[in-house]
């Protein structure tokens, strides 16, 4: 069913607060740019109104940490079929992209700026041209939501296919204006579904699955990930959102990026918030949050659910130094915490793995 929310002032008797309406979608965008957060903490808006060459042009373009570019498209008073429709055809010239084209498009949209550097002021990443635009999304941004198109766009998500509805609501609270944000679909899905959707011939997934072991800023550290069997992900919630993936009993194999595979284990719980995850120490088990440690692991938004540093347990069937890590020509890599990759690329990647960690079997 349409998705639908309703706002009430807290009082002794709540109160509802009735829907209202933006003056035009294009005030709703032109709030998007001034402040980005409202669409969303995850991107960074690269593009505004660029014209695809087709007879078209793209409202917003963001990108994602790992490179990932999201089509921004809003409804106005299209029709279901036309929004979506237009939508992917966009996505047709989007996929086409190239490093340079992508930096063009930013010079447009922030004049004089650089794109790897406000990548990396951003993300606190290097923009890896290798990985700039193997994947991306399209999300659908509207004031309302028809069953048609909330139809179509599950239809769609379901064959993998990266798309979501970000859905605004606009509420009258006296003379003021509330709006309010709601997904159609779990994000966890739409950007698991771009990180496996790269570019090349695609297979079943083996099973296996991929984890970056990022250790920039001294926020990680691979020693205390070995010493009380872990991995994490956190400071933002696009880094912690998919080690919900992980389940007891999943195989994953470590990489920290810029280095190399360290390691492969099997998950032992779930992901768990920096302050509710336990290790086990020669005096009991104690909360991390407790051990002496090398790592931060964003213990300043501990309070923070979105923002904090979240654990997956970990038993270890074999890991190595970070100083000794493999790294082979043509290994797979990707930015997402944690990834089901559906690439020849990774099933071979895995096999050489194998010969490199022969304890990757061991009870």
């Amino acid at each position: 069913m349409p998705i639908r929310t309703d706002l009430w002032k807290v009082a002794a008797t709540p109160q509802p607060l009735p829907e209202a309406q933006l003056a035009s979608e294009r005030q709703l965008e032109d709030m998007i740019v001034a402040a980005p957060r409202l669409l969303s903490d995850e991107w960074m808006l690269i593009g505004r109104q660029e014209d695809t060459g087709f007879g078209g042009r793209i409202d917003l373009l963001a990108i994602a940490p790992d490179g990932a570019l999201v089509l921004i498209e809003l409804k106005r008073d299209k029709t279901p079929r036309d929004v979506v429709a237009q939508s992917l055809d966009y996505a047709s010239w989007v996929e086409k992209l190239r490093p340079e084209d992508i930096a063009a498009i930013y010079g447009r949209f922030a004049p004089g700026r650089n794109l790897g550097e406000d990548f990396q002021q951003r993300f606190g990443l290097a923009l890896d041209e290798d990985s700039l635009n193997e994947s991306h999304q399209i999300i659908i941004v509207s004031a309302a939501l028809d069953a048609s198109t909330e139809r179509i766009v599950a239809y769609l998500s379901e064959r993998d296919i990266p798309i979501n509805v970000l859905c605004f609501q606009v509420f009258a609270n006296g003379s003021e204006q509330l709006i309010s944000r709601t997904w159609l679909l779990d994000p966890v899905k739409t950007q698991v579904s771009a990180a496996t959707k790269q570019d090349g011939p695609k297979e079943p997934w083996n099973g296996e699955f991929y984890h970056s072991f990022g250790t920039y800023s001294g926020e990680r550290s691979w020693d205390d990930a070995v010493k009380y069997g872990f991995i994490c992900g956190g400071g933002d919630i696009w880094y912690s959102r998919t080690l919900q993936l992980l389940n007891p009993g999943d195989r994953v194999w470590a990489k920290i990026p810029g280095a190399g595979f360290v390691g492969v284990g099997r998950v032992t719980g779930r992901a768990q918030r920096y302050r509710d995850f336990m290790v086990t120490t020669p005096e009991g088990e104690v909360p991390f949050s407790t051990v002496e440690r090398h790592g931060h692991y964003h213990q300043q938004y501990a309070d923070d659910e979105e923002k904090s540093e979240y654990f997956v347990p970990v038993h270890w069937l074999q890991t190595i130094p970070a100083s000794q890590a493999i790294q082979e020509i043509g290994m797979f890599g990707n930015q997402n915490t944690v990834c089901k990759p559906t690439t020849p690329k990774w099933r071979s990647t895995v096999e050489r793995l194998k010969a490199h960690f022969p304890g990757f079997d061991t009870p």
